[in-house]
């Protein structure tokens, strides 16, 4: 295999309705000590951690559906999946002074590089998408390899 050659890693959670978020975002931060981005661009990890809550919270109150949690990182982009049962696509709402919430997908828009929802046989699937400053992953942080016994 050439150096060209694409390499991933790649973790998943299954978070049941009635699991905390915070559960969510630490798992994703165990991950992302792994790839070396608490040190490299904490900038980046807080924007990941908010998008991992806003996701998750989304499918557990709006899908009343089980969340499942995808982070994967291709040396390019950090993807960060949220499949839920709800077939309806997630659209950023005009915030309101008159009610609570309606804010997570302007979240998302303001923090990931970028995010689409994609319909699936089984619901649906938002992907948001991270990319660390240049500088960030020019070293061994997020080369891709895992350490042997990553915690899954």
């Amino acid at each position: 295999m050439d150096g060209s050659s694409l390499r991933a890693v790649g973790w998943a959670r299954s978070l049941p309705l009635n699991s905390e978020v915070k559960s969510a975002r630490d798992w994703a931060r165990e991950h992302l000590e792994v790839l070396g981005w608490t040190t490299s661009t904490p900038e980046t990890v807080d924007a990941v951690l908010l998008t991992v809550s806003e996701l998750v919270t989304n499918a557990h109150t709006h899908a009343h559906s089980n969340a499942q949690l995808i982070l994967m990182w291709d040396n390019r982009c950090l993807h960060i999946a949220v499949h839920d049962s709800s077939s309806e696509l997630p659209t950023p709402r005009t915030p309101s002074a008159d009610r609570l919430g309606g804010r997570g997908m302007l979240l998302v828009s303001a923090l990931a590089d970028e995010w689409e929802a994609r319909p699936c046989p089984r619901g649906k699937t938002v992907i948001a998408c991270f990319r660390p400053p240049e500088e960030a992953i020019s070293g061994d942080a997020g080369s891709g390899d895992a350490p042997s016994g990553d915690p899954a």
